[in-house]
């Protein structure tokens, strides 16, 4: 665990409907689903509870690029709900590509015998899981943070 800060970290799945949260515990031994935060207006006010509940030392927040690595329309959304996010709570946020969090959520969900139906509701913590379970890993293995800071001072488009 050469260079691994300590500290609880909080994954943040974000999509259109719905908001996936995972969190983990301070040496970053697993990372486990909190809840699922409908994506409203109230959301951003549910994770600032949530970080005010765990005091993480960072949020992860997943970037969905697409297989190319190039931006999208989700990316864009993704990267506005960060700066927010990081302004509202005064936590640190660090963004993480997701290529394939949501794809490995499913796969894990139906070899664990949940159909894609009944996966629905947890689908997205699911996907935070994978996501904060990677940044953790790439952290444990390089001694370095995974993925790249949100400025400080970058505000919503």
């Amino acid at each position: 665990m050469t260079g691994f800060r300590r500290g609880v970290r909080l994954g943040v799945d974000v999509g259109r409907a719905r908001v996936g949260v995972a969190r983990c515990d301070p040496d970053g031994m697993l990372a486990v689903p909190v809840e699922t935060v409908p994506r409203d207006d109230a959301a951003i006010t549910r994770l600032v509870a949530i970080a005010a509940e765990y005091e993480p030392l960072e949020f992860v927040v997943g970037l969905p690029v697409n297989l190319q690595g190039a931006d999208t329309p989700s990316t864009t959304d993704a990267r506005e709900f960060a700066a927010v996010l990081q302004r509202e709570s005064g936590v640190p946020v660090r963004l993480i590509d997701e290529r394939l969090s949501t794809v490995s959520a499913h796969a894990a969900l139906r070899s664990s015998g949940r159909s894609q139906k009944n996966s629905r509701s947890i689908v997205d913590q699911v996907a935070a899981v994978v996501l904060l379970q990677q940044a953790i890993d790439t952290e444990k293995s390089t001694g370095n943070p995974a993925g790249a800071p949100v400025p400080v001072d970058e505000e919503p488009a």
